[in-house]
């Protein structure tokens, strides 16, 4: 098998040589492994790493974004998926650095006019004319597209409103958050659209994104999910499927009470299942869901990569290829991996999946 052959079988349940496997980390990680494992370049690492999947992403044609004299800087598609004037800084926490919002143009606007003065993006700002050559460089590959960042109605407009402003947006449904969503929408649906079709069927997998759990449950209501985003995810998930693509949201935390609905909807695979988080545990999601859904991910960078030896990581992998025989699974972390992970535990995670080739 390929490594896209591996993908959509595994996709289908349809047999597999190996498990399929994916790859996030920060960038202090991905260089750790590059240098352990004689990479010059990031594309010869997923290579070693035998990740079975690459990304293409149409490339962005709008405004330049600017930079600060305090340090900070605008940022633009595929780093945010929704640009906006919210201002970033790179931020070093522990052994890595994260890019965080400093500057949220929306924070404070009490009415939906207010917005008016704003320049919001539109799918004209990306260039799709090389979609269809960036995905024929990677024949024996399974081709995604989209961000975590796409659709993302929660944490997205959080970056350009405050997190805390959108929960009580959520629970009072303000019509600042309502237009700013059905903004967002509009966007990414037409932008994924354009993508699909200058790829030519060439595109298998669209990611998307939404944080609906915490560490403990859901982030909102089912009720509220039903009333805010139901509606949006169905059709963006139909609309996926009439070109022959798969779609998949990244969703951190607690989801469980959701995936039915979520299936229900159009989705066929869950990324990144916080194994840590409440009612995430692997054995019963495969039992109770594994039918209808994939799971990508799994393997926990809070509790198992980063706390387990070579030999337990060995062990978790071993457990998944005993619960997904014939598919259901892409191995990979349960997030970007993070500094504080050993390498000989990520190249463990791998070896044990058979996909390292050392």
């Amino acid at each position: 098998m390929n490594c896209r052959q591996r993908v959509l079988s595994a996709l289908v349940s349809g047999g597999y040589d190996r498990l399929p496997v994916r790859y996030m980390g920060e960038p202090v990680v991905t260089q750790a492994l590059m240098q352990r494992l004689g990479a010059t370049d990031y594309e010869l690492l997923l290579d070693r790493l035998g990740v079975d999947w690459r990304y293409v992403q149409p490339d962005y044609c709008g405004p330049a974004p600017r930079s600060f004299e305090d340090g900070s800087r605008e940022l633009v598609w595929p780093d945010r998926g929704w640009p906006v004037p919210t201002r970033y800084k790179d931020v070093a926490y522990s052994e890595g650095i994260y890019t965080e919002a400093v500057m949220r143009p929306f924070q404070t606007i009490a009415q939906v006019r207010e917005l008016d003065r704003f320049s919001f993006p539109t799918a004209d700002w990306i260039n799709y004319s090389q979609m269809r050559a960036k995905c024929e460089k990677h024949p024996e590959h399974a081709i995604v597209t989209g961000t975590p960042g796409v659709l993302d109605f929660i944490n997205g407009v959080g970056h350009s409103r405050g997190i805390e402003q959108v929960f009580m947006d959520i629970g009072a449904l303000d019509p600042v958050y309502l237009a700013l969503i059905e903004n967002k929408y509009e966007f990414h649906y037409t932008m994924i659209e354009r993508t699909l079709q200058a790829a030519g069927g060439l595109i298998d997998i669209v990611q998307t994104g939404e944080d609906l759990g915490t560490q403990l449950g859901l982030a909102l209501s089912p009720a509220r999910f039903e009333e805010l985003f139901a509606a949006k995810y169905r059709a963006f998930f139909e609309m996926v499927h009439h070109y022959g693509a798969k779609t998949m949201l990244h969703c951190c935390g607690s989801a469980r009470r959701l995936l039915g609905r979520l299936i229900d909807l159009g989705l066929d695979i869950l990324d990144v299942v916080q194994v840590s988080a409440v009612g995430m545990d692997i054995e019963e999601l495969a039992c109770e869901f594994g039918r209808d859904l994939v799971f990508c991910g799994t393997m926990c960078v809070q509790t198992m990569l980063p706390k387990m030896t070579p030999a337990e990581v060995a062990d978790a992998v071993a457990l998944r290829r005993a619960l997904f025989p014939d598919g259901g699974l892409i191995l990979g972390p349960s997030h970007s991996i993070q500094p504080d992970t050993p390498v000989e535990n990520i190249l463990a995670m791998y070896r044990s999946a058979g996909s390292l080739a050392e």
